[in-house]
Parts: C-alpha cells; sequence; structure tokens
C-alpha cells in the first residue's frame, strides 16, 4: 500500500509569514471573506495534489509502457550560461534524496499552494525568499509588450481534438496580409517560456510579422512533448499535424494573413514536429526551421524513439524528400538529440542533387565557433541552410536565460531563421479552408 511521506512541519525552516494581524476594530469583513474562501480552495487544491501523488507513485512503481520519459536538462550554472544534457554517470532518480517522490520536495510543493493560493487572493505570505529554481521559484514575469502590441490566448477546436495557442501580433499590424512563424516548444515547454527563451516576439515586432505557438497539454503528452514518434501524428490526416495546421488557417483567416508566408520552426520534439509538418503539408508552410530535432519518420514508438535521438535512428523509410526549404540548427555536443540527426533533416529535405554548396565557419563574439553549409539550387536560392554548432548542447542557440534551454552565446538562431524564412513564399497560395 502507497504511503504518504510523514512530515513534521514543527522541525522545517519555513520562512516567516507575513499576515498582517486582522484587529477587531478594523477587520475588513470582505478580505477577512477572501482568506477563508482562499484556505477552502487551498484545501481542495491539497487534496488533489496528494490524489496526483498517489497516482504518479502508483505509475512510477510499474514498468514503464508509455513514451512519458524524457532525458532531463542541467539548468546553466551561472547567468546567461547554456542547458546541457546531465552526465552520463547522473545518478539515477531513485538515489536523489526525495527522488521518489513525484514532482520533488512535498513539502516545497504545499507551501508553494499556500503562497499561490493566498497570493491570488491578495494577501501576501512573504513566502517567495529561500524556493531556488524548480523548488517554487515564480516563472519570469512577462516583459511588457511594446504599446499597440498583443500577446493573446486563442483556442482551435475540430473533429480532431483542440489545442490552446498563444499569437503575438506585433504593433505594425494595421490589418496588412503578414508573414505567419509557428513556434512549436519543446518537451516541458509552453508558449510563454518558448516566447521568452526564443525572444521571436522581438524580432516579429521588428520584422513586423505574427507569430503563433500551439501548446501541447499534458493530456496529450505527459511531458508536452510533440508527439512526433508516432505513426498517427507523421501523417496529414487526424493527428498532430492537423490540429497545428488547423491553427495556422485560423490565424490567417482572423488576422487576414499572407497564405504564401507560412513558416514552422521547433526545438526539440518541437523541432521534430515542424520536420513533420514539411512532409505533411508542404502546400502550407514555405519554409521550416528545425533546432535540436529529428526527421519526419525517425521513430515509429517509444523504443525507436529513444534510438533516434542516440542517432540509431532509421533514416526515415518511406518518407520522400518533401523539398521544402529547411534551415537546422544542431549542437556537436548534444547529448539529449545525438547531432546526426541534423543530417537526417537536411537529406530529407533536398529537392534533388543539382545544388550547390559553401561552406563558411565562424565565431559569435561570445566565443561558439560555428561551421554554416548553404545549399543553392540551380536559379541560386538557398534552399537548405545547416549550421552546426561546436561545443553546444540541446537548447537554443542565441536565446534568452530567461527561457528554458537556451544558450545565449551562440548565433541568434531566431533571426536566422526568419532571414532564411522571408527569402521564401508560396507561388499559389494554401487554401486557407483546405484540411
Amino acid at each position: 500500500m502507497t504511503r504518504f511521506p510523514k512530515m513534521d512541519f514543527a522541525k522545517m525552516p519555513f520562512p516567516k509569514m507575513a499576515f498582517r494581524p486582522f484587529s477587531s476594530a478594523k477587520a475588513d469583513p470582505a478580505r477577512a471573506a477572501r482568506v477563508m474562501e482562499t484556505m477552502a480552495k487551498m484545501q481542495r487544491r491539497q487534496a488533489a495534489a496528494y490524489a496526483q501523488w498517489a497516482e504518479a507513485h502508483r505509475e512510477a512503481e510499474a514498468p514503464a509502457t508509455t513514451g512519458s520519459d524524457t532525458i532531463d536538462m542541467v539548468a546553466p550554472a551561472a547567468p546567461g550560461g547554456t542547458w546541457t544534457a546531465p552526465p552520463q554517470d547522473a545518478a539515477p532518480r531513485g538515489d536523489i534524496p526525495g527522488g521518489d517522490i513525484p514532482g520533488g520536495d512535498i513539502a516545497g510543493n504545499v507551501m508553494r499552494v499556500i503562497r499561490d493560493s493566498l497570493a491570488s487572493a491578495g494577501v501576501g505570505t512573504g513566502l517567495g525568499a529561500g524556493f531556488g529554481p524548480g523548488q517554487g521559484a515564480a516563472a519570469p514575469s512577462a516583459a511588457p509588450l511594446p504599446q499597440g502590441a498583443r500577446f493573446e490566448t486563442r483556442t482551435f477546436a475540430s473533429a480532431v481534438g483542440s489545442r490552446t495557442y498563444k499569437v503575438y501580433v506585433p504593433s505594425g499590424y494595421t490589418g496588412q496580409a503578414l508573414p505567419v512563424v509557428v513556434m512549436l516548444h519543446g518537451c516541458t515547454q509552453n508558449p510563454d517560456d518558448f516566447a521568452r527563451g526564443t525572444r521571436m516576439n522581438e524580432v516579429a515586432e521588428e520584422k513586423t510579422f505574427l507569430v503563433a505557438y500551439p501548446e501541447q497539454p499534458r493530456s496529450a503528452n505527459m511531458q508536452r512533448c510533440w508527439n512526433w514518434y508516432e505513426p498517427g501524428d507523421q501523417q496529414r490526416e487526424g493527428g498532430e499535424p492537423t490540429l497545428i495546421a488547423g491553427i495556422v488557417r485560423q490565424v490567417i483567416e482572423e488576422f487576414a494573413a499572407d497564405p504564401s508566408r507560412v513558416y514552422a520552426a521547433g526545438l526539440s520534439a518541437g523541432g521534430a514536429a515542424a520536420a513533420i509538418l514539411a512532409a505533411t503539408h508542404p502546400d502550407l508552410f514555405a519554409a521550416v526551421g528545425v533546432h535540436s530535432g529529428l526527421a519526419c519518420g525517425s521513430a515509429r514508438d517509444v523504443s525507436s524513439a529513444f534510438a533516434a535521438m542516440k542517432g540509431n535512428g532509421a533514416a526515415a523509410p518511406g518518407r520522400a524528400r518533401h523539398g521544402v526549404p529547411t534551415i537546422v540548427f544542431h549542437g556537436d555536443r548534444d547529448g539529449t538529440v545525438h547531432p546526426a540527426n541534423g543530417d537526417q533533416v537536411i537529406a530529407q529535405a533536398t529537392p534533388g542533387p543539382a545544388l550547390s554548396r559553401t561552406v563558411s565557419e565562424g565565431r559569435t563574439p561570445d566565443g561558439v565557433a560555428y561551421t554554416c553549409t548553404v545549399q543553392r539550387d540551380p536559379a541560386g536560392r538557398p534552399v537548405l541552410e545547416q549550421w552546426v554548432l561546436h561545443g553546444a548542447g540541446h537548447a537554443w542557440s542565441g536565446g534568452s536565460p530567461a527561457g528554458s534551454f537556451t544558450a545565449p552565446q551562440g548565433p541568434d538562431a531566431s533571426r536566422e531563421m526568419v532571414r532564411f524564412f522571408l527569402a521564401h513564399a508560396h507561388s499559389e497560395a494554401a487554401a486557407p479552408a483546405r484540411h
């Protein structure tokens, strides 16, 4: 029988509570009622948290049969540092104190519930101090939007399913037909985190284009990964590509965007999803960007997914070359998704043999070396671009440390992708109504 760990709260070094005492003469009945209501909600949330913990504990004791596992990443040791894969000899979760408790330290989770619940009622607790990253620290606050810009939440729903997404509308939008860039986050991320880390909204503000950030819910994948390894999500109809394409068409319709200039980019699982969109919807996406991702069809189930991530995946058997212009970023020290996968993405996107090739090398002001290979068609258009980041791990190059999985010292992947994207457009616009 699963037992909830016994905790002696009297011995725990909790921060001092910063409640303001009520005086009988000056008590605010409305505020007191809010506090009572909040405490009742907190009790219900604690009960739900325990139920979730108990269920997760039972699943942890059972043999793994799903694809919910992900390879953890190590946060940067200093501000502006790089997220990296853990060392191969890192202790398994069960060897970490408290590691058998899903979600980490239960006492910390309880205190976070208390802090967040009371804060939502306007009651200060002073519980912010003492909680480091991953232990209840609040997410970085959203950067203020430029005057006239918007970053709003939408929902797309169809017979296939539904997804929430956020859309960034730059201040320069006045009804003109703008390009659309779809940004697909990696595992454990969400639209806000991905927007902060990639700084794509900043580029959109400067270049005046729309950005859509589909969100993968936990109901679809416990780690919020796009299910790039599922056969049903590697085809045009009926899976996640259908949902993402539906989001694009909804954005095109709402904002009268330019259907000939639609692009997709993603990191890790999101990068793999972008590669899938190139294969399933070449009529909709004029170009894609794949950062630390994998080729469409490189895995067909969970076991082959992990093999592919280690560089032992199949070369997407049965998949025709889609020919969609593609830009790839991949670190050659990526311990999560082997850099060989970047080569496979390029191979799958290659339209034919008649391409010229130029190779250049460089180094960023912060010392990150890279090799950039550009392949052009007979007309001289760059249709393939591959950036190999020397010494880099599994993180968005040139990103902001305000987001997760970023490598601020590297080349600016967001700006380079947008430069590449805007050089491509469909000669015939995809019909927004097509599904």
